[in-house]
């Protein structure tokens, strides 16, 4: 026969006391594991990295729409947002140009719309304030007598962040196929 150990004079088992004590401490425990997890994310840098290549490509992909987007009608907003979009020798070249361009579109009476169609980020380097993007687009041009063509072209571009935005800073036709890079 087995003997149970019984409890002094006058003290009772507690079953709810120890459960609550139980649970409070894996309440606890939880807490401050899911606290940690939380502070961990929020103070890692991958999340501000993914921020910052976000930002990189939606400022290149409406910069190389921007550029590939002009109306013969409304030419000097046109070029307005083309310089807004750039900086450095890019958009000193479209400042220099701006005049001779002008005419040149007004005189040839087109519309010319662009359409992103994808983008990615190839390169980016955050501390520096340098990117580049691939931007796949379609641009449709309607010349003065109501022709119209399409084009699928695909864009390398270099952004620069300046002022806490990012600008293109050098455009270009991506190379198609086995084409060299050049």
């Amino acid at each position: 026969m087995r003997h149970v150990p019984s409890l002094p004079a006058g003290v009772r088992p507690r079953p709810l006391t120890a459960l609550a004590l139980a649970l409070t401490l894996v309440a606890g425990g939880f807490a401050a594991w899911a606290g940690q997890d939380w502070y961990a994310a929020a103070h890692d840098d991958r999340s501000a990295y993914a921020a910052q290549r976000d930002a990189a490509l939606a400022a290149g992909e409406q910069a190389v729409q921007n550029l590939n987007t002009l109306d013969h009608r409304d030419v000097d907003d046109g070029l307005d947002l083309w310089e807004a979009s750039t900086t450095g020798e890019l958009h000193e070249q479209l400042v220099a140009g701006r005049k001779e361009f002008t005419e040149q579109v007004r005189e040839a009476k087109t519309v010319t719309t662009a359409r992103v169609l994808s983008g990615a980020v190839t390169e980016l380097d955050d501390r520096a304030g340098r990117a580049r993007v691939l931007v796949a687009l379609r641009v449709t041009v309607k010349a003065s007598d109501g022709a119209r063509t399409e084009k699928d072209s695909r864009m390398l571009g270099e952004l620069t962040r300046t002022e806490g935005r990012w600008r293109l800073s050098a455009l270009g036709q991506a190379p198609v196929g086995g084409a060299p890079a050049g």
